[in-house]
C-alpha cells in the first residue's frame, strides 16, 4: 500500500469498522457481492479501499464515486472523494483524477485533505509529462499546479516533494529549448539556434544545461560573425562554469580564431556578466 493511501486509510479510523466485504447468496448458489444501494456508506467505503488493495483502482473509483451519490452529506462523501481522485490517479486516468481532486478543492477548500487533493491535482499534469520531443504544455500546467502546493500549503507534507518535482519539470523545460536550439544548429540556422539558447541562459539559469547553452552561443554567434556575443557567452562560461568540458570547448573555438574569452562590447551578455557577475548595475 502507498504511503499516500496510508495516510488517508489513517485519518479515516476515527470512522469506524473493520475492513470486510459483505457478500450474499446469489440465485445460483453462487457468491455475489452486496448491492451498494442496500449498504451504509462506511461499508461502501471499505470496499473502495479494499478494492483499491486488490488491485482494481477502476473499480474503487466507481465505488467511492456512489458514496457521494447515495450519501451526498454523509462524512464518507467528503473522504470518498479524495479516495476517488487518488484511485483514478493511480489507474492512470489522469483527467478524472484532476477532476476529482479539483471538486474536492471546490468543495472543502479548508479541510486537512485539502493540501492532499491539491498535490494530486499537479501530480495528474506531472505525471503525464512525456520525453522533450513532445510538447509541452502539460509541463507548463505542471510548474503552475505544483507552485500552487508550494504557495498554498508550505507546511504540507506535500510541499517538499512538489518543489523537487517543480525542479526536475522546470529542467525539462529547458532541456526542450536545448534540443530545438540543437536542431537549428546541426541545420545552420544559427539565428533561431542563438535565440533558443538564449532563452535556456535568461529563464532557465539554475537548470543543468546552462553551461551547454553559452557554449552554444558561442559556436552560433561565431557562426555568424556575432564576435562580442561570442566572447562574452565564453566570459560567463569561464567565470561560473571553467571546469567544465563546454568552457574548453568554448576557449578552444575562440582561441582557435585569435579572440579571448572575455567581455566585448556592450550585448546582453556583456549586460548579463556586468550586473549579475560583477555587480555593477548602473
Amino acid at each position: 500500500m502507498s504511503a499516500s493511501l496510508g495516510i488517508i486509510r489513517s485519518r479515516t479510523r476515527k470512522y469506524g469498522a473493520v475492513m470486510a466485504l459483505v457478500v450474499l447468496s446469489g440465485c445460483g448458489g453462487g457468491l455475489a457481492e452486496e448491492p451498494l444501494d442496500s449498504m451504509t456508506a462506511q461499508q461502501i467505503f471499505e470496499r473502495g479501499e479494499a478494492q483499491v488493495e486488490r488491485g482494481n483502482p477502476d473499480d474503487a473509483a466507481f465505488t467511492f464515486g456512489e458514496i457521494e451519490r447515495l450519501y451526498p452529506y454523509s462524512e464518507f462523501a467528503q473522504r470518498a472523494l479524495i479516495m476517488q481522485a487518488y484511485s483514478y490517479h493511480r489507474d492512470g486516468d489522469y483527467e478524472n483524477s484532476r477532476a476529482s481532486a479539483q471538486r474536492f478543492l471546490d468543495f472543502y477548500p479548508a479541510e486537512d485533505d485539502a493540501p492532499y487533493a491539491a498535490y494530486l491535482l499537479a501530480l495528474s499534469y506531472y505525471d503525464q509529462i512525456d520525453d522533450v520531443g513532445r510538447d509541452q504544455g502539460l509541463t507548463f500546467q505542471a510548474l503552475q499546479a505544483l507552485r500552487a502546493v508550494i504557495e498554498r500549503y508550505p507546511d504540507s507534507d506535500y510541499a517538499r516533494s512538489s518543489i523537487l518535482k517543480f525542479d526536475l519539470a522546470f529542467d525539462h523545460l529547458a532541456a526542450k529549448e536545448m534540443e530545438i536550439g540543437r536542431y537549428y544548429l546541426k541545420r545552420g540556422h544559427y539565428a533561431a539556434a542563438a535565440n533558443r539558447f538564449r532563452t535556456v541562459v535568461e529563464d532557465f539559469q539554475t537548470t543543468v544545461h546552462t553551461p551547454e547553452a553559452l557554449h552554444r552561443l558561442v559556436e552560433s554567434y561565431l557562426s555568424i560573425g556575432l564576435v562580442d556575443e561570442a566572447q562574452s557567452a565564453g566570459a560567463i562560461l569561464g567565470h561560473n562554469y571553467r571546469s567544465t568540458e563546454w568552457y574548453e570547448s568554448s576557449y578552444a573555438l575562440l582561441n582557435g580564431q585569435g579572440l579571448p574569452a572575455e567581455v566585448s562590447g556592450d550585448n546582453w551578455l556583456a549586460s548579463i556578466y556586468r550586473q549579475v557577475l560583477r555587480g555593477e548595475w548602473l
